[in-house]
């Protein structure tokens, strides 16, 4: 809760200078969604209340998404599956074959006086996680003599070591990343489609109704939720979601001065030539830019530019088709329902 007050508190002063979020905003305005979970639904409300001025939570609609996915009425996709399984049975083989593992897991569960499967099935890493981030020592349990038998710091250190092993072999073959394209489709599609909205109502000049367009929009969700939207984007190289993370996808549109300046500086055949009013795109990864680490702007000419963003039409484009090539189809629908070869 008081990593994500603070994850508002520093959106609200990033945003502030572009008169963000309206000190007098409506229902209309901000969309929260979150899963059936209580601690999505606290974390947003969190973040909701270092965000917005004169937070008051009675003047939200909160939308419940059933599936840790976000995939609302398209969740529906077999190949997605398969994948998924696949990963799985790519991650239990890795494992087993981890022989200190193996005996750290024995070690742990003799402890804590817990069947050897049991202490694997529960994935201790995430409970060892919230006592070392909170600084409170590691479970420990009556031994019958008199003394206390406890997890260690060297038993986090081959959980942790193993977990990053994983994440290389992961990136290595590349099943996750097929899994996370299908995964994540139905929520990329559903932000490009705001996004392509508000900018086709910029270009057509329709002003914005005063309190009655959305302006920001929330999904608090879980690692599991953006892990593969992470992976989805292309941006392979970040490690597993810590607590409070946060993916923020910005729009933007080039403002008068920088279409003049741009204007003058670029010649004849220029391609890094700006339209007026182009719209873009920017996301931010824990506060970190990584426009440029994602598959559609990675080699995108205008990076050194003064014109430091990323086309809109580029997310649009690799959200509709080409982030499909992954796993040879060009739609959503047919990558769905290809069948194993």
């Amino acid at each position: 809760v008081v990593q994500h007050l603070r994850n508002g508190q520093l959106l609200h002063k990033a945003y502030r200078r572009h008169s963000f979020p309206p000190a007098d905003w409506t229902p209309r305005q901000v969309w929260l969604e979150t899963t059936g979970k209580s601690r999505t639904l606290q974390s947003g409300l969190a973040f909701l209340y270092g965000l917005l001025p004169d937070f008051d939570w009675t003047k939200l609609n909160v939308r419940h998404q059933w599936s840790t996915l976000f995939c609302g009425s398209a969740c529906d996709c077999p190949a997605r599956n398969r994948h998924l399984e696949e990963e799985q049975r790519r991650q239990y083989r890795l494992r087993v074959s981890d022989t200190q593992l193996e005996r750290t897991y024995a070690d742990m569960a003799r402890t804590l006086g817990l069947l050897t499967r049991q202490l694997r099935a529960a994935n201790p890493i995430d409970s060892l996680l919230c006592h070392l981030c909170h600084g409170i020592s590691f479970p420990c349990v009556p031994m019958g003599d008199g003394t206390y038998g406890c997890l260690t710091m060297a038993q986090f250190a081959v959980i942790r070591r193993q977990q990053l092993d994983d994440e290389v072999d992961r990136r290595r073959v590349g099943l996750y990343h097929k899994y996370a394209i299908l995964a994540m489709y139905p929520y990329l599609n559903r932000t490009a489609t705001k996004m392509e909205r508000v900018a086709k109502d910029n270009e057509a000049g329709r002003a914005r109704r005063a309190g009655g367009e959305e302006v920001f929009s929330l999904s608090s969700a879980h690692d599991v939720t953006v892990a593969p939207l992470l992976s989805a984007l292309g941006l392979e190289e970040a490690r597993f979601p810590r607590f409070a993370a946060r993916l923020v996808f910005e729009l933007w549109k080039s403002p008068p001065a920088a279409q003049g300046q741009q204007k003058k500086k670029a010649g004849k055949g220029d391609k890094s030539k700006v339209k007026d009013g182009e719209v873009f795109i920017r996301v931010l990864y824990n506060g970190e830019d990584v426009t440029y680490h994602t598959s559609f702007c990675r080699s995108h000419v205008t990076r050194n530019t003064n014109q430091p963003l990323c086309p809109l039409k580029n997310f649009l484009s690799f959200v509709r088709r080409d982030m499909f090539s992954v796993v040879n189809a060009t739609s959503y629908q047919e990558a769905c329902s290809k069948r194993p070869v």
